[in-house]
């Protein structure tokens, strides 16, 4: 008898088989050696059953048959990859022992459990636990293979996840979907994220902005030049500020206080999954999903990268060899010159910055693995130089800074300035923009310093120029200015931000330290984080304005209604942040499942009596002019069976696996819709009879590689003909401020861009441009200045 292999996925399987037994045969949905047989999953073979799987009459959503509460959840595989789960079945009875390969995380660890449990799988279980897929590491990893016994806290929590996230989904979304004839998907982690986007936009709607006063001054003491903020009360008397201006100019002033520090600014932290996400997002406007699809295309396909879905920034005492050896392989790339001034000595175990093993848990920070990248495509190849950045910069000793804190007096007035001296760049050559680095990464106090609206902050300059003044002798009011402000809204939420705000379950906390405290406690996990966006995409919930996330007018109402109705906690990112906390602790043993699933269940129970006494919402409710104008249109009155089970589905599994045709709530709170539910949620629905056209009139057609449809007008966008059979093409009609007629629509499709319109940037603003397909499969546009296009 043979040990069986069960890895996640292909590419991992003959990774593996490559790397412990190269003379193995490929048999193409298996790799058999003398002592291994190797196989794989193709991400979720086997999900958590539909409703009607236990009971015929939940085939129609009906709220008299709520809630929904199995008392035990059956399995069912998933019909697009039964024949490999046939595959595992067969190869098991010629087995004696298994090995888990899949993922090392909780995702991974459910994968391998549901194939287990289903097949009725008794061999003894050992678990591969790596964190790269380098031929090195996979053989440390089988030489220090372990019992797959140790890992059943992990399993437990996994399996509670999976069936809270079945009940809360099925339970809530069938509940206010059946009260108020819309479909309105509900989930766990989704739904506390729609919370704060429209908290978010409530605020900015409510904000009032006000006109306030700065003055500045510009002092001079021989070669030296420094700017002053004037201190003292908010202006908002412009007169008053230009006065003050005036009686500043071009008079002697003295320098009441003057302190000079020598202060030093450290790398920045390795990164994990999120904070890759936050700073691609703002540097390349790469989605949450886009910038983990590449991250695990650098993991899986190239091997150049450690595992992605982590949510640590440091790592062990091992690593820190590692970490030396993949420096010495970047020299001998495009790196070299920044590897030639690095410095191996500065990453060591005593060094907390780098390696504090207390704050690893499943996978230590991403970092370069020791494989040398070539041929990388331009997306994945800018990702990875953030990555390798990142990981030189800690070789790098710090940048080293004088900064002089000054108050100038002059005409009985006091001014403040702060001047930060660059004495040496240390880590920060590695950018060759610090600034952009700077605003990149994050930081809270430095938002906090960016963002300040009062009148008291000091005006830190940042120069590279020597800086000297002598406080025994005065100065000269060179020259002075009143500007004039105004107070700004809280900022709209990115993609970036949103993860920032999803990291510490909404609560806004700029300590790097209490967000590390969090991470435990925040809504989803690494891994998900950027499939719940996506489901909240799919479903009409928010559209994207260039980089901000608009909430649609369906969002709006959803998170109404579910208040409304009296289950605030739903929407609660503490109270999702707390389950999140109560799922790691049954991993680490610490709290039972039991009594986990016990309360969800009561609470899906709530759910349903609160919504049972709700009136229920107008049909006017969810329409209306939305932000994004392109929500995702659909037939009133009521949903198909499809869009239902869509509506329910609680996020599939990681946003590369395959999903059930049938939608099964397998994911981690958000939602992974059915394919009939997708289309019907992602394609923009015909009109009602009364509206519409007696039929849809082609025109033209569908510009995506190997469709054979064709575009077609829809309410709000123009989607393709052939869309049930999965073509997820639209254009919306309304898009960066602008109505895209059926003759700008042909424009666009034959040219690629339309003529110049007018149009509104990211921020609003009205300018000219024109409108660019940027992907033919998807149909996103672009705005391209008529600056740009000259």
């Amino acid at each position: 008898m043979k040990t069986l292999i069960i890895a996640e996925k292909p590419d991992m399987g003959r990774n593996i088989a490559a790397a412990i037994d190269p003379k193995a045969k490929n048999q193409r949905t298996y790799i058999e050696g003398e002592q291994y047989i190797i196989t794989w999953a193709i991400g979720h073979l086997i999900g958590l059953a539909e409703p009607d799987a236990y009971d015929d009459r939940y085939k129609k959503w009906n709220l008299g048959d709520l809630p929904i509460v199995p008392e035990q959840f059956k399995l069912v595989p998933n019909p697009r990859t039964k024949d490999q789960l046939k595959v595992i079945a067969e190869l098991a009875k010629r087995s004696s022992e298994l090995i888990n390969a899949c993922d090392a995380g909780r995702e991974g660890q459910h994968i391998f459990s549901l194939i287990q449990r289903h097949l009725k799988l008794g061999q003894p279980v050992k678990r591969l636990w790596i964190s790269d897929l380098t031929p090195e590491t996979i053989r440390k990893g089988f030489a220090e293979l372990k019992e797959g016994s140790e890992f059943d806290n992990l399993t437990r929590a996994a399996k509670a996840r999976s069936e809270a996230d079945w009940l809360i989904g099925m339970n809530g979304s069938r509940a206010f979907t059946t009260k108020h004839n819309e479909l309105l998907s509900v989930g766990r982690v989704q739904t506390p994220v729609l919370a704060l986007l429209y908290d978010r936009q409530k605020e900015i709607e409510a904000f009032t902005s006000n006109k306030y006063f700065e003055v500045e001054a510009w002092f001079t003491q021989g070669e030296t030049r420094y700017r002053g903020m004037w201190q003292g009360e908010k202006l908002t008397d412009g007169d008053k500020a230009v006065a003050l201006a005036a009686k500043v100019k071009d008079k002697p002033g003295r320098i009441a206080e003057y302190e000079v520090k020598d202060t030093k600014e450290y790398p920045f932290k390795l990164y994990d999954l999120t904070l890759l996400q936050r700073e691609a997002n703002a540097k390349f406007g790469f989605s949450a999903k886009k910038t983990l699809d590449l991250a695990q295309a650098l993991y899986e396909k190239h091997k150049v990268i450690s595992y992605p879905r982590t949510n640590s920034n440091y790592v062990n005492e091992q690593n820190i060899p590692e970490m030396h050896r993949a420096l010495d392989q970047l020299g001998k790339t495009e790196y070299k010159a920044f590897v030639e001034q690095a410095d191996k000595r500065l990453v060591h175990k005593n060094n907390k910055a780098v390696c504090n093993p207390a704050k690893v848990e499943d996978h230590h920070a991403i970092l370069p693995t020791h494989k040398i990248a070539s041929g990388l495509p331009p997306d994945e190849q800018k990702l990875y130089d953030l990555i390798v950045r990142r990981f030189l910069s800690h070789f790098y000793p710090a940048a080293a800074y004088k900064v002089h804190s000054i108050v100038t007096s002059c005409e009985e007035e006091s001014f403040k300035s702060s001047v930060k001296q660059l004495l040496s760049p240390g880590w920060k050559v590695l950018y060759t923009d610090a600034k952009k680095e700077k605003s990149a990464r994050g930081r809270g106090k430095a938002d906090k310093e960016k963002d300040a609206q009062d009148g008291d902050e000091p005006a830190e300059e940042e120069i590279s120029t020597p800086f000297s003044l002598n406080p025994q002798e005065g100065v000269h009011c060179a020259d002075s200015a009143a500007k004039e402000k105004e107070t700004q809204p809280p900022k709209a939420y990115t993609e970036g931000t949103l993860l920032k705000a999803m990291e510490s379950a909404g609560k806004q906390i700029e300590d790097e330290e209490l967000r590390d405290a969090m991470k435990d406690s925040g809504l989803g996990t690494p891994a998900t984080r950027a499939s719940v966006i996506e489901r909240l995409k799919q479903v009409g919930y928010v559209t994207m304005q260039g980089k901000r996330i608009a909430i649609t007018q369906k969002g709006r109402t959803a998170v109404e209604l579910i208040r409304g109705a009296g289950v605030e906690l739903l929407t609660s990112p503490e109270m999702t942040g707390h389950w999140e906390r109560r799922l790691n602790e049954i991993a680490r043993g610490a709290a039972s499942d039991e009594t986990f699933m016990l309360n969800v269940k009561k609470f899906a129970a709530l759910i349903v009596e609160k919504v049972r006494r709700q009136a229920r919402a107008s049909k006017t409710a969810f329409e209306g002019e939305e932000p994004s104008k392109a929500a995702g249109g659909r037939k009133r009155g009521g949903a198909s069976a499809g869009e239902r089970k869509g509506a329910a589905a609680e996020g599939g599994a990681k946003p590369r696996s395959r999903r059930k045709a049938a939608g099964e709530a397998q994911g981690e709170g958000g939602g992974a819709p059915a394919a009939a539910a997708a289309a019907a949620l992602r394609e923009p629905a015909p009109a009602p009879e009364a509206a519409r056209p007696a039929a849809a009139v082609p025109l033209a057609p569908c510009p995506r590689e190997g469709c054979r449809g064709r575009i077609i007008a829809g309410k709000r966008g123009y989607g393709c003909s052939e869309y049930k059979a999965g073509c997820g093409f639209v254009i919306w009609k309304i898009s960066f401020g602008a109505t895209l007629t059926e003759t700008a629509l042909r424009y666009l499709l034959q040219h690629g861009r339309t003529a110049l319109m007018r149009l509104q940037d990211t921020e609003g603003r009205p300018i000219e441009g024109r409108l660019v397909l940027q992907d033919k499969n998807t149909g996103k546009l672009a705005l391209e200045t008529a600056a740009a296009s000259s």
